[in-house]
């Protein structure tokens, strides 16, 4: 009987706890369950309930006829941070509690990722205020739309009800974001000028939007007319309901935000650094040990940085001379050439942008027919390219990936900025679809989401070294694969590695070694040919997101490392399809116990050819 109960975790104990089963009510409400996975994957479930816009996002509850969440807002005041970190202190205690010899391989591993995540969250409480909450790339006032574009569903005059609530409730949601960012504010943390700039710009055209254009409108008004169930006059309704929510409510909830930015701009320095902030090179560096999950030094990763540019710009120059390009001016000079050449551009106009889609899906249909050789284990969920939506493509990144929903109802997305037509060159659209899909943060997010018997918190831990590494290895292993045979699709892919070899050195130079924005701008400009605009786009997201950046190199460098590890001690045994299996069947990891999952594989001979 109790084997057949230990599969009671996650979704399970939730469903066996509606239904009434004591064992689960125990799992659900005692301070340490029975069973270790039925812990874990309460815990994570229990900091989800507290976040209706997570259970949203989540979708598992409709699947249980539960939609009451999807009225509400996320709680934002500070002091929900401070329930938090008690929270995880309590968690902490019981997940210590649980003694190692009683747990298998597979649970010790998952609890060491716990309390990995937990110490690292005791470590940044001391930091909780040192950063931006509201800057160009993200905050409310651009994951607010969003989340009610992307996420929120509308397929009942129910769910239509829950939109216009959200609505109403947007005001309470930015007061809310109002005091903590003010706490920042007393403790000296202000963005810098540039930030506010930004975020200014961005929310004066969102309210001088005519509301009937605005994306919380027309994105109502298309789900509307989607849903099967809602006559027209109801839709009618709703919609003119929506249109004086977002007048009365949505706006005005914008205009505190500007007014509290337009006052503290003069308060604003030049300075990007987090080191101008109090105690700033101590968090700097915390953030540096957890997006690559080393203890690399910023000074070290500076130095690692220069050392892979120069190689990098070495293999593009050889290419560009093997193509026929003058490099005797050098690399900006050569790579400037290719970057002008109108051939490898689309069309500025939406037909161009919609035709720059549409390629891209080919480009993702084709990969995933010919990935049988290097993968067995696939993802089930589907993939979609999409656009980012126009409101904030404008400072938005490249590219990113969205996971699909847990219940199936929406496939992963890859959506696109096609802002600058000249920041999609032909020659780097194989590597940027690759890398946020196929077989990049799509096969790792969703094969990791699919992955059963595991506990939440191994599918879904925020290692980024792991998942963006995972993602920039998936550029090499497709052209390893013959699916950038063209020498300008290699130089899309080289480049891409480059820019992530240059974001080594600006991060560090940014916030360690003290570099201005301008000098960072200039350096990344000349080491990479990317077109301005996504190097100011980049430079700035770097600002507001210290440390970041530098896992993807990081990571990258990590996994190939491994491999060839593995190679050398397997020699003839060694089996890609094998060596993919390990890296993915285990959910996101830090990089050393990465290694340690991999000494095993080779250890165990389990790299032997199979079919």
């Amino acid at each position: 009987m109790f084997k057949k109960i230990l599969k009671y975790t996650g979704l399970g104990l939730l469903i066996l706890l509606l239904s009434g089963t004591a064992l689960a009510a125990h799992e659900w409400y005692a301070k340490k369950p029975f069973f270790f996975r039925a812990f874990l994957d309460r815990t994570l479930i229990k900091i989800a309930f507290d976040s209706p816009e997570t259970l949203t996002s989540l979708g598992f509850l409709e699947s249980v006829g539960i939609k009451g969440h999807n009225a509400e807002l996320d709680d934002d005041r500070p002091e929900k941070g401070d329930e938090l970190f008690a929270q995880l202190d309590t968690i902490h205690e019981t997940l210590l509690s649980y003694e190692d010899s009683g747990l298998d391989e597979n649970q010790l591993l998952s609890k060491e990722i716990a309390l990995y995540l937990l110490d690292f969250s005791s470590q940044a409480k001391a930091y909780r205020y040192h950063n931006y909450p509201v800057n160009q790339l993200f905050g409310v006032q651009n994951g607010y739309p969003s989340f009610m574009e992307a996420q929120h569903r509308v397929e009942t005059v129910e769910d239509a009800e829950n939109y216009l609530s959200r609505l109403e409730k947007v005001k309470l949601k930015f007061e809310q974001n109002l005091l903590g960012l003010r706490l920042r504010e007393q403790n000296g943390i202000i963005p810098p000028r540039f930030v506010i700039d930004r975020v200014l710009t961005e929310m004066t055209d969102f309210v001088e939007t005519p509301i009937s254009e605005n994306i919380l409108y027309t994105s109502l008004e298309t789900k509307l007319a989607e849903a099967k169930e809602i006559p027209i006059k109801e839709q009618a309704e709703l919609l003119a309901q929506a249109e004086e929510n977002i007048r009365e409510y949505v706006y005005p909830a914008y205009g505190l935000f500007i007014d509290y930015f337009a006052g503290i701009a003069g308060k604003a320095g030049s300075d990007d650094g987090l080191w101008r902030l109090p105690n700033g090179d101590k968090a700097y560096q915390l953030s540096l040990n957890f997006f690559t999950t080393t203890d690399y030094s910023a000074d070290e990763v500076h130095q690692m940085g220069l050392s892979e540019v120069a190689r990098i710009q070495s293999e593009i120059m050889a290419i560009l001379k093997g193509e026929g390009f003058d490099t005797s001016a050098g690399f900006s000079q050569a790579i400037e050439t290719l970057a002008a050449d109108p051939k490898f551009y689309y069309e500025d106009s939406d037909e161009g942008r919609a035709q720059i889609l549409v390629d891209y899906q080919k480009i993702l249909d084709e990969i995933n027919a010919g990935l049988d050789d290097a993968f067995r284990i696939r993802p089930k969920a589907g993939m979609e390219v999409v656009r980012i939506p126009e409101f904030k493509e404008k400072t938005a990144p490249g590219a990113y990936y969205q996971q699909p929903a847990i219940d199936g109802s929406r496939p992963g997305r890859f959506f696109a900025n096609l802002y600058d037509i000249k920041a999609t060159p032909k020659y780097g659209m194989r590597t940027l679809a690759y890398h946020e899909a196929i077989p990049g943060h799509h096969f790792q997010v969703a094969v990791a989401m699919e992955l059963e018997g595991m506990p939440f918190i191994r599918k879904m831990a925020p290692f980024t070294a792991y998942t963006e590494g995972w993602a920039l290895y998936s550029e090499q292993v497709a052209w390893e694969l013959g699916f950038q045979d063209d020498p300008f699709d290699n130089i899309g892919r080289l480049q891409a590695e480059l820019f992530r070899g240059v974001r080594l050195v600006v991060d560090t130079g940014i916030h360690e070694k003290r570099w201005t924005r301008e000098q960072a701008i200039e350096y990344m400009k000349l080491n990479t040919g990317m077109a301005e605009t996504d190097v100011i786009s980049e430079i700035e997201r770097y600002i507001v997101m210290p440390g970041q950046a530098t896992s993807y190199k990081v990571g990258m460098m990590k996994i190939l490392a491994l491999r060839e590890k593995a190679k050398l001690a397997l020699g003839e045994k060694f089996n890609l399809k094998d060596f993919h299996d390990v890296v993915l069947k285990n959910g996101p990891v830090p990089l050393d116990i990465l290694e340690r999952l991999v000494d095993k594989y080779i250890a165990q001979g389990s790299a032997v050819s199979r079919v």
